[in-house]
């Protein structure tokens, strides 16, 4: 995978960022967002595929994104497909940081140290790159305006904005209703992205035991009922911690 082109986690990083404040919306439910980008991007780059309510993977081949490549690995040791909603339910080690930490070493970020409540050292990220910024929000703003189906990469974007809440954040207030709600609709154009989007609104609401959704956004027979207590949940490991990493990110 060329890094000429950018990832479904940076890109919706990128979305969440709020560009007065420098911190970023939803942020207990974007790192569940961001794994479930993850699994979006590997499908897109042909290393993995959904198996009914699960995840398998097709090609190990490394994709030339580390931390990509460490998702990669983790399901590839599993032997056998995952269910999309235990993967994104494991731990979120670090993952949000591990993004802003490579958007800033990449200059589409800027780390802004200061402090909470006047003691506790904080840091804000403000996109430099604001150019990168409106044009990916601008092809979901183009889907939502046009109704014209989105290619799969922007339709995958939507469904995980949706997915964890950036509808209010993008488009706020009353007026932003309808257009809330054309991103939720676009969540059908894309199969991988609408399989990961309800996994990640399952396991927001407590749900991860309950495969019907998925099932119905492949059109597969729902897989086995609950894991046993023998599956364990896995999640992305947790990345080095150095330079702009160590830093706390205010929410």
């Amino acid at each position: 995978m060329g890094r000429s082109r950018r990832t479904l986690p940076e890109e919706l990083l990128l979305l969440a960022l709020d560009p007065t404040t420098g911190t970023t919306a939803q942020p207990q439910s974007l790192d569940l967002g961001l794994a479930g980008a993850q699994l979006v991007e590997l499908a897109l780059a042909g290393r993995i595929a959904p198996d009914g309510d699960r995840i398998a993977v097709v090609v190990p081949r490394p994709t030339g994104d580390p931390t990509l490549d460490c998702a990669l690995e983790l399901l590839r040791r599993r032997g056998a497909p995952v269910r999309a909603v235990h993967w994104i339910g494991g731990p979120r080690l670090g993952l949000r940081q591990t993004y802003l930490s490579h958007l800033e070493r990449c200059g589409m970020v800027a780390a802004v140290p200061g402090q909470m409540c006047g003691v506790l050292p904080t840091t804000r990220y403000q996109a430099t790159e604001t150019a990168i910024s409106r044009e990916i929000r601008g092809r979901l703003d183009s889907a939502i305006r046009t109704g014209v189906p989105p290619d799969p990469r922007t339709a995958a974007l939507a469904a995980l904005a949706h997915a964890v809440g950036l509808g209010k954040h993008l488009y706020p207030g009353n007026e932003g209703r309808s257009s809330r709600s054309r991103l939720r609709d676009l969540i059908r154009h894309d199969p991988m992205g609408g399989l990961v989007a309800h996994a990640v609104m399952d396991v927001q609401n407590g749900a991860a035991a309950q495969p019907r959704r998925a099932a119905a956004v492949t059109g597969r027979p729902p897989g086995p009922g609950p894991r046993s207590a023998a599956e364990p949940a896995h999640g992305v490991p947790m990345q080095p911690r150095h330079g702009s990493m160590a830093r706390a990110v205010a929410h």
